[in-house]
C-alpha cells in the first residue's frame, strides 16, 4: 500500500511524501520517502528541471538460508536530478539529464556517488505523434550501465493516448475531466553500497545490495474538487530480483523474492 501526498504550487514548485509496503511470501520491503522538485522556463526554447529526493527501505525477511545479525536491514537513497531541454526547431526538442545518487546503509562516503543520466532526442511527426530515443546511465535492471531509451507516443483522440518504449509505457484514458485510467508497464531498479562487505561463505562476499522489477499496474484518478485528486492503484511485479552482488554487479547471493501484487492508494493536490 502507497500512501502520497503531493503539493504543487503555480510556481511550478512540488513537494511529494510516500509510504509504500510490498509484501511476499518470505520478504517485505517498506520504502518513505520525501521530494522536493521545481521547474523553470529559462525563455522561450529553454526550459529547466531539478527535484531532489530521499528514499529509506528496509527489507524484514525470514529465510532458512540466509543469516544476518537481524532481520530488518535498511538502506539510503539521495537524488538530484537536474534537467533541460532545448527547442531546435518547432518539430525537434534535445534534452540533457543529469542524476547524482548516494546510496548507502549508515555511511556515507564519496564510493557511495554515483553519475547517472544521459541525453535524448525528441521528433514530432504532427501534433499528435512523436518519438523520443536516448541514450542514459541507469539501474533498472539493479546496477549502473548504459542503455538505450526509447518511447513512441500517441494521441489517439481526445480522451485515450499510448507510450511505447523502454523503459515505461502506458495507455492513458479519460471519459471526462475528473477521471483519469492509466495502465502502464515499467522497468525499474537501484542498489545500495553496504558499509561492510557482507559474507556470504567461507569464498564470497558481498559489497551491494540490488533491487529490480518490471510492473504492470493499472490506475484510477479521481479530481474530487479544483485541486484534490484521489487515485488506487493494482498491479503486479514480474521478474523481481532481490540480490547481494559485488562491486560488477555479479550476483553472489539470490533472496529468491517472489513475484507479487503492487496495491496503491494516493492523494495528491495540485495547483
Amino acid at each position: 500500500m502507497i500512501s502520497i501526498l503531493k503539493i504543487s504550487a503555480q510556481s511550478s514548485y512540488s513537494l511529494e511524501l510516500n509510504l509504500k509496503t510490498i509484501p511476499t511470501k518470505e520478504i517485505t520491503k517498506n520504502e518513505t520517502g520525501i521530494g522536493f522538485s521545481f521547474d523553470e522556463n529559462l525563455d522561450s526554447k529553454n526550459k529547466i528541471t531539478n527535484s531532489l529526493s530521499y528514499k529509506n527501505t528496509s527489507l524484514n525477511y525470514n529465510l532458512k538460508n540466509y543469516y544476518s545479525e537481524n532481520n530488518n536491514n535498511k538502506y539510503n537513497r539521495i537524488e538530484n536530478n537536474f534537467g533541460l531541454v532545448h527547442q531546435i526547431n518547432n518539430k525537434m526538442d534535445l534534452d540533457f539529464e543529469f542524476k547524482t545518487v548516494a546510496t548507502f546503509e549508515k555511511s556515507l562516503g564519496f564510493s557511495d556517488v554515483t553519475i547517472l543520466g544521459g541525453t535524448g532526442i525528441k521528433y514530432a511527426f504532427n501534433e499528435n505523434n512523436t518519438i523520443r530515443l536516448g541514450v542514459k546511465r541507469m539501474t533498472v535492471f539493479g546496477k549502473a550501465e548504459v542503455l538505450p531509451t526509447v518511447a513512441f507516443y500517441s494521441k489517439l483522440n481526445t480522451s485515450t493516448a499510448i507510450e511505447i518504449g523502454f523503459p515505461n509505457s502506458s495507455i492513458s484514458y479519460s471519459n471526462n475531466e475528473r477521471n483519469a485510467f492509466r495502465l502502464t508497464n515499467t522497468f525499474s531498479g537501484e542498489y545500495y553500497n553496504l558499509d561492510q562487505a557482507k559474507a556470504i561463505n567461507t569464498n564470497l562476499s558481498a559489497s551491494k545490495m540490488s533491487f529490480s522489477q518490471m510492473t504492470t499496474a493499472l490506475e484510477y484518478e479521481r479530481n474530487i474538487d479544483r485541486n484534490w485528486f484521489m487515485s488506487f492503484q493494482g498491479g503486479y511485479d514480474f521478474n523481481k530480483k532481490y540480490t547481494l552482488t559485488n562491486d560488477r554487479g555479479t550476483t553472489k547471493f539470490n533472496f529468491n523474492a517472489n513475484d507479487g501484487y503492487l496495491f496503491n492508494i494516493g492523494i495528491k493536490y495540485k495547483q
